[in-house]
């Protein structure tokens, strides 16, 4: 099983980025998919989660409005879109496969 992400960096608060991670040696289209993240000091949080059809996704109230979960099921990934980031976004973003395994994480700094 791998899961590697990719699309983190630098911006400035307001900037937007997208996060890819993609996936191998299970059924992607059989599995609902989360991304998680977590900041120095802080746990680890939820973001988004998708089903493994990409019909019903749910996100965190911090992010709401902002960030959106999709995946593209031929290509074995999964997305995360990021727009308005805040300082408070500041994080390493994991994607995870439920009961199967996840991702080393990208880093992901909101800075002016």
């Amino acid at each position: 099983v791998q899961l590697v992400e990719s699309g983190g960096g630098s911006v400035r608060p307001g900037g937007s980025l997208t996060l890819s991670c993609v996936a191998s040696g299970f059924t992607f289209s059989a599995s609902a998919m989360n991304w998680y993240r977590q900041a120095p000091g802080k746990g680890r949080e939820l973001v988004a989660a998708i089903t493994s059809a990409g019909d019903n996704t749910i996100y965190a109230d911090s992010v709401k409005g902002r960030f959106t979960v999709s995946r593209d099921n031929a290509k074995n990934t999964l997305y995360l879109q990021m727009n308005n980031l805040e300082p408070e976004d500041s994080a390493v973003y994991y994607c995870d496969a439920p009961r199967i395994g996840r991702g080393q994480g990208t880093q992901v700094t909101v800075s002016s």
